[in-house]
């Protein structure tokens, strides 16, 4: 189980990462990693800039019960998303938010981020998905909790695991991402704005696209995340 301290500088790290990646300007963006064992998430807080920002600042929550712990700060006016993604992603330690530009362009305009070759399957088992656009009755209620609801509505209506895809584009809004630790998470924004900056070339030069067969995507995914892997070092090596 990780102390109030240890999971507030795994947090301010993770921060401090996202912040040099150039995904964020200003204030913008925000990463919260859990401890599953206590049970407590830390956030960002709400509007402190990142280079100000000390692992002291980051807010202690109780996943189950969103109850700030030990902080005179606000947390991240995103943290209900956060919370909630936890609650129904149980492989889920680490949540990250941006506004990077490629991956907020395609969320913008409704588009998901194809797996169309080796490089995407490396990283997600297929698409990551855009969610449909939430009602005005979503956003004027619970605002930040029904984001995260209609994050999980689409991986459950498409059947996609939200372990082999980390990813999702909010309709209109931008992308999140998670993974098993902030630091994860972190990553995974960093390569999904990758990979959507791939995708908006490939929708110039070449509209039409083939997808690959699910074998190729498979292969690529499961040599470098599944039981059998073999990409990369043993961790005795």
């Amino acid at each position: 189980m990780a102390t109030h301290v240890q999971l507030r500088e795994e947090v301010h790290a993770a921060n401090l990462t996202l912040a040099r990646s150039g995904l964020v300007m200003g204030t913008f963006g925000n990463v919260s990693g859990l401890d599953r064992t206590s049970g407590l998430v830390g956030i960002k807080p709400s509007g402190v800039p990142y280079e100000v920002l000390t692992p002291r600042d980051i807010v202690l929550l109780e996943v189950d019960t969103g109850k700030v712990v030990d902080s005179k700060l606000r947390p991240s006016s995103d943290t209900p998303t956060h919370l909630l993604l936890y609650r129904a992603f149980v492989s889920c330690a680490g949540v990250v938010h941006t506004h990077s530009a490629h991956a907020t362009a395609l969320a913008q305009a409704g588009l998901p981020v194809r797996c169309l070759g080796t490089t995407h399957a490396d990283h997600f088992r297929g698409d990551v998905p855009v969610t449909r656009a939430l009602t005005q009755a979503e956003v004027d209620g619970d605002y930040e909790a029904n984001t995260a609801q209609v994050i999980v509505e689409t991986f459950r209506e498409a059947g996609i695991s939200p372990a082999e895809v980390e990813a999702v584009l909010v309709r209109h809004h931008g992308p999140f991402t998670w993974g098993g630790s902030a630091a994860a998470a972190v990553e995974n924004a960093e390569v999904l704005e990758y990979l959507a900056r791939m995708e908006i070339a490939i929708r110039q030069v070449a509209p039409d696209a083939v997808r690959p067969p699910a074998y190729l995507v498979d292969k690529h995914y499961l040599r470098k995340h599944g039981k059998t892997a073999y990409y990369g070092q043993s961790k005795g090596a």
